[in-house]
């Protein structure tokens, strides 16, 4: 055994959404629910697995990569909010030395962002043009790890307003080669017009998704695919429009509607079946740290509360592949005062965070 002590975990552990049991402890890093010998620091309280937030970018601000220092106050805040298990959803940044810090959450990486040339973000992604997507994706799921992100749409310039960046056949054969070298596929996008050749090209997952419409959240049902809405960047639509109507007023009225509807957009993919999990889009010009707040987005929705919270708890990390609090999983757990499968804003206020069975806030 090594020097790390023992540690005690006991009051109402939420193993699932109903499965309440009275104590775990962490025995060199792991969970166990067999008592060992010797003694233990103890903490109790409600017991949740470390959250999840699905669309994270660590390594990554409003103008592109950030030295290791900001990558590493970025992991932090979202550790101090409860967030042990981002999955980063485009960084140009290399973060692969956060894995050796057992004081940070956990990155599951897609790579960097991939998008059409002049149709995203500067210094954010790859720059490309269709002849080279399939090429650039076989790269991203090499470095990734399982997961690989598009640039699905943006605002074309020429038009005024968002359109699709991709042609169909391009994305069909990208999204194959991704599948055969075992990753995921998850895109950007904000509008209507992209998300049908999305998911017919066998598309995994859509961040934002303000674009379903009655037509498509049917066909996002019956194909699986996940939607991580992103309410708390969503919330960011009305200013956003405000700074580009004088030079694309199509875009801005567009943006404006897409914003309107949103809550509504939501629940109606909920209902209709479409796997719906937290993403709180922190990095670029959005603060980290903010996943409570977005599991309340969702609840203002009309998800309810229990499912919410899934979707940042055992229903995130079954889906990304990760355990939750079973027996021999990493010892990453968050400690609440209250209950809060009755009030997700207990969320906002931890008292203990435990990474890797060590309390580190």
């Amino acid at each position: 055994m090594s020097d790390r002590a023992v540690l005690h975990v006991k009051g109402r552990v939420l193993v699932g959404p109903e499965d309440v049991r009275d104590e775990l402890w962490a025995v060199d890093g792991r969970i166990t629910y067999e008592r060992p010998p010797g003694e233990a620091v103890t903490v109790s309280g409600w017991v949740l697995p470390g959250l999840v937030d699905a669309h994270c970018h660590v390594g990554l601000d409003q103008h592109g990569p950030v030295p290791d220092e900001v990558s590493e106050r970025q992991a932090l805040t979202d550790r101090d909010a409860g967030t042990l298990l981002v999955r980063d959803a485009g960084s140009p940044s290399d973060t692969r030395w956060i894995d050796d810090r057992e004081d940070l959450p956990k990155i599951i990486r897609a790579g960097r962002h991939i998008a059409r040339t002049r149709r995203y973000i500067r210094n954010y992604a790859h720059e490309i043009e269709p002849g080279d997507l399939v090429a650039y994706v076989a790269r991203e799921a090499r470095r990734g790890d399982g997961w690989v992100k598009l640039v699905g749409d943006w605002i074309d310039r020429d038009a005024g307003d968002l359109a699709p960046c991709w042609p169909r056949g391009e994305v069909e054969a990208a999204i194959a080669e991704a599948h055969r070298l075992g990753a995921r596929v998850t895109a950007h996008c904000f509008a209507e017009d992209s998300l049908r050749d999305l998911v017919e090209a066998g598309i995994d997952c859509v961040e934002h998704a303000t674009g379903l419409t009655d037509e498509t959240i049917p066909l996002f049902a019956e194909r699986g695919v996940a939607i991580v809405p992103t309410l708390v960047n969503i919330a960011t639509f009305p200013h956003m429009a405000d700074g580009g109507e004088a030079k694309f007023p199509d875009w801005a009225a567009h943006m404006r509607r897409l914003h309107e509807r949103r809550y509504d957009t939501v629940r109606s993919a909920y209902d209709a079946g479409v796997p719906v999990f937290v993403g709180t889009d922190a990095g670029g010009s959005l603060a980290h740290g903010l996943v409570a707040a977005e599991v309340a987005e969702l609840v203002t929705a009309g998800i309810p509360a229990l499912e919410a919270l899934s979707a940042t708890a055992w229903g995130a990390r079954a889906w990304l592949g990760r355990p939750a609090l079973e027996e021999g999983a990493p010892a990453d757990l968050v400690v609440y005062d209250e209950d809060p499968r009755a009030d997700v804003r207990v969320l906002a206020a931890p008292r203990r965070i435990v990474l890797n069975g060590r309390i580190v806030g």
